[in-house]
């Protein structure tokens, strides 16, 4: 079996429930990371059909989007397998898989460009340990239109990251509840737990949020699933934005 190359950005949430996937299969891989916007002409190049990443090249296939991807490696490699074989205890993982990739992905995105883009000398610790052509110091020094590009193309607008924000505590209670019930966090991972972890690791890059989010049941599972995670965002964000999840906060670590 060939070994798979996957196409990826720098701190992208996805790419790395991929490479999680990849490394829980035993697959060999390869990756190359991509400057952001300018990887959609690099991924079309490579003969994939759509423009965004994660993207993999493996035995024969192109396959794109971390679900997919899922399903997919779970096909060619079945073990040791992505979802559980039980089919209610199925079901809840193709739930909880779901809202990761449909809501919090993109909602975790959102809030972080808004971020950065009010921290943009933080772009440079999401770049640490990739191997893109630019050292990260020269990479984030010219960063400022790639930045700009990355809030637009996401529409990370401050509207719509307070209503992220505001939905934020319930999202983490519903998480909470799966690792009560096992869906998440428990001894064997399974794709839900690939897909949802690195979207709250990535949450947890910004200073605003971490303390809100690591010492939850969420939290922690997600720092098993996924020990590292590059990036540091420093306070960036509105307090008032902040004061649902800190209403929150007790309870949560009660």
């Amino acid at each position: 079996m060939s070994k798979a190359t996957l196409f990826s950005l720098p701190g992208s949430h996805p790419a790395v429930s991929v490479k999680l996937m990849l490394d829980y299969k035993g697959i060999e891989y390869k990756t190359v990371d991509l400057m952001p916007l300018m990887h959609k002409a690099v991924v079309r190049a490579a003969g994939f059909p759509g423009t965004t990443v994660p993207a993999l090249k493996f035995n024969g296939e192109k396959l794109q989007g971390s679900v997919d991807i899922a399903r997919a490696l779970d096909r060619i490699v079945p073990e040791p397998p992505l979802l559980p074989a039980d089919e209610e205890a199925r079901k809840q993982v193709l739930m909880a898989e779901a809202f990761g990739e449909a809501e919090l992905q993109h909602a975790v995105r959102q809030i972080l460009w808004n971020a950065v883009r009010r921290q943009p000398k933080s772009i440079a610790t999401f770049l640490e340990g990739s191997n893109l052509p630019l050292p990260p110091k020269i990479a984030a020094y010219t960063s400022g239109p790639i930045i700009w590009g990355e809030y637009k193309v996401n529409d990370s607008t401050d509207e719509n990251v307070q209503a992220n924000l505001a939905a934020l505590p319930g999202w983490l209670d519903r998480l909470d509840a799966w690792v009560a019930d096992g869906a998440l966090g428990a001894e064997t991972p399974n794709a839900a737990d690939f897909q949802i972890a690195t979207s709250i690791r990535l949450a947890m890059t910004l200073q605003d949020l971490r303390p809100l989010i690591e010492s939850r049941p969420i939290g922690e599972a997600a720092k098993r699933v996924c020990p590292v995670y590059a990036g540091d965002v420093p306070p960036a964000l509105p307090p008032e934005w902040l004061a649902p999840l800190h209403q929150q906060a007790p309870a949560a670590t009660a």
